[in-house]
């Protein structure tokens, strides 16, 4: 597969993304992440964090050849194979396969605006049910937050609920009383460039 799916969002991001986990993660861990997409982002954090094992996953089960091939071309030995994850279902990847490890970090970025509003609990118990102690959820995106909007993230929210009503910028607010009710809380919140952020939840109740 030589013509790959590239998503320029993707490459314009993955860079200050990777700048954040280098300071935000231990030196070595697992990391599962969520909503892999093209599968950009794990080979570029893969290669970025030697030390991390990373297990890219998607809900589509279309893109997980595309994901698979990036990761062969790659070479990489600590990406491991791409794997189809539903945050809906319990436990992750699926009922009839669960994982047999937790994770250190779990990375999602850009999922909650492009899903149903449930996905943000799902992925929120999913994380206590499938972290280590002491492990972080990692999410990235646009949020909003009181005070004026930027008018990109105005636009996009708009885009998004003309496609799909159930899609759209979710507050912050919620997002982190979700976190809350699954027993995580917000460690860290981190302007990124293009008016996102990338949110740090962890807690005890991870253990």
């Amino acid at each position: 597969m030589t013509d790959l799916p590239l998503s320029t969002a993707a490459e314009r991001n993955k860079q200050p993304i990777l700048d954040a986990l280098r300071e935000l993660l231990g030196e070595r861990g697992n990391a599962l992440e969520i909503a892999s997409g093209t599968g950009q982002h794990a080979v570029w954090f893969a290669a970025g964090l030697e030390a991390w094992i990373w297990h890219p996953s998607d809900v589509d089960a279309q893109a997980l050849p595309a994901i698979a091939a990036r990761i062969a071309q790659s070479g990489l030995p600590n990406l491991r194979p791409p794997v189809r994850l539903d945050v809906m279902s319990a436990p992750w990847p699926a009922a009839d396969a669960p994982f047999a490890e937790r994770f250190d970090a779990i990375f999602c970025a850009n999922m909650l605006h492009i899903a149903p509003p449930a996905t943000c609990a799902a992925l929120m118990q999913g994380a206590v049910r499938h972290l280590q102690p002491g492990g972080v959820l990692i999410t990235y995106g646009p949020y909003l937050e009181d005070g004026p909007v930027a008018p990109s993230n105005e636009a996009f929210d708009r885009s998004l609920r003309a496609r799909d009503p159930a899609w759209g910028i979710r507050r912050l607010d919620n997002v982190v009383r979700e976190a809350a009710q699954a027993g995580l809380a917000l460690r860290a919140r981190r302007p990124m460039p293009a008016n996102n952020l990338l949110l740090v939840f962890g807690g005890a109740a991870v253990a």
